[in-house]
């Protein structure tokens, strides 16, 4: 059984057990969290596909840990104009750990 879901903008494919990184959520380290927005869910037997979601599907996650990811370097620069920015971002993030497919 898997499922798509969509959270914060991005849309990841899960099954029970996976462990992935999303957006950073508003949820402390060990809440169960529940993501409602299911774009289709996958049982074995059939698809159901949703439009735009798919209704009473929800998928479980617990809250494993909030981090940031590596560092990325922003440069601009402008040709003949003595123009340099170097600017460096790190993305937050929350590990979830998909613990249950309902729908």
């Amino acid at each position: 059984m898997y499922a798509i879901i969509e959270t914060g903008g991005k849309q990841y494919k899960v099954q029970e057990g996976d462990s992935i990184n999303v957006e950073l959520l508003n949820a402390e380290i060990g809440d169960v969290v529940e993501l409602d927005k299911v774009l289709l869910v996958s049982d074995g037997q059939g698809i159901k596909v949703g439009a735009p979601y798919v209704q009473e599907a929800k998928v479980q996650a617990k809250v494993q840990k909030h981090g940031k990811a590596r560092k990325i370097i922003v440069y601009k620069y402008k040709a003949k104009k003595n123009y340099r920015k170097k600017q460096g971002h790190r993305q937050p993030f929350t590990n979830i750990v998909i613990e249950k497919i309902v729908g």
